[in-house]
Parts: structure tokens; sequence; C-alpha cells
């Protein structure tokens, strides 16, 4: 039987990163009654969500598991607040040219592989870690602002593997982590860390 489900791919930060970005979170719904933005793990989306039937799951994973054997390690900075508009708070990404070219390569691949409609995300992509959207009120917008500029966040992290999130319940969940290949170039002055 044939059932469609909701799953997206992103980078999903471990440790320190993620255990910020998560008070972030935590901070703007106890401050300001901020939930949606608790429904997923801190993520960066590489590919937005999309359909897929779940009788084929293991496929897709297979699949997607040799794509990403292919790709190298990467070092990101995550830094500094952005907003999109008065609905969306995020921290912002630098666009290194290793994480542009695998978003890229990942769209292509998916329209070609996977026969998934490319949406403006996939050609505008604007790399980003959404802290609060959807349930954001817009005559509040400026304070939600001040408030996640004043907790600041700067970090540094290793992209050393990539998630397939699929959505149960109302919430995603990571469901299967795909390895890069090899350690990222790191030099020693430049090790991941939390600023």
């Amino acid at each position: 039987m044939k059932t469609l489900q909701k799953y997206f791919i992103a980078i999903v930060p471990e440790g320190e990163v993620q255990e910020r970005a998560t008070e972030l979170k935590l901070q703007l719904r106890e401050q300001f009654n901020l939930r949606y933005a608790l429904r997923s793990p801190a993520h960066i989306t590489l590919k937005m969500p999309f359909l897929w039937n779940e009788a084929k799951e293991d496929r897709l994973m297979a699949r997607l598991e040799v794509f990403f054997s292919q790709r190298p390690a990467f070092q990101l900075k995550v830094r500094k607040i952005g907003t999109f508009g008065d609905r969306v708070l995020f921290v912002k990404v630098e666009e290194r040219k290793e994480l542009m070219a695998l978003q890229q390569e990942l769209v292509n691949w998916c329209r070609q592989e996977l026969k998934l409609v490319e949406e403006l995300s996939d050609y505008a992509y604007r790399p980003h870690m959404t802290v609060a959207f959807k349930d954001v009120k817009k005559n509040r917008f400026s304070e939600y602002l001040d408030f996640v500029k004043a907790q600041g966040f700067s970090a540094r992290l290793e992209v050393r593997q990539i998630a397939l999130l699929k959505r149960k319940e109302g919430k995603w969940s990571v469901l299967k982590l795909f390895p890069l290949l090899g350690p990222s170039e790191v030099d020693d002055d430049q090790s991941p860390s939390v600023d």
C-alpha cells in the first residue's frame, strides 16, 4: 500500500551547537510562547520537505547513502541573527563554497534520481538555522529580534554527516544519518568550537 510521508534533508549539528540552538528555542518558548520551531531539531536545510512513498523508504536511504559517501566533510561558521521579513528568525550560516556546492549537487541529484520537483528555495538558497517561525506575531517581531540578538550566537561546526528527517505525529526527527567522505581539512587554530 502506498503511504506518502514527509521527509527533508539537512545538516543537524550535534553537541554544543545543537544544545545552544535548542536552548535559544526554549528561551523563546518561555519568554514569548513561541513553540513551533521546537518541532524539529536545530538544522540547516539542504532539501525542503518532500513527499515519498514510505514503503520505498529503504531504497531512498540506500541511494542517499551512496550520494553522500562521495561528498567531503567540511566546516561551517554559524553566527549572528538574521530574519526573513517579520516572519522568521534564524542564526546565519556562512555561505561556504563546499556547502553551496553540496546543496546544488543534492538538488540536481534529487531532480534527476528521485524525480523531485525543484522549488524556489532550491534556486535561491540561503543557508540558515531557524529559531522561530510560523507562530511569530508581527506586532511583537521587534521584541523577539531584540531578545534573540541579546542572547548572541557564534559557533563553528564540522559537518561530517547529513540527516534524513521524517515527520511523525507533527514533529520532525532524524531517521538516518549519512557520513560524508573523510575528515575535512582542519587547521589547528580553527578546530570546531563554540565561541
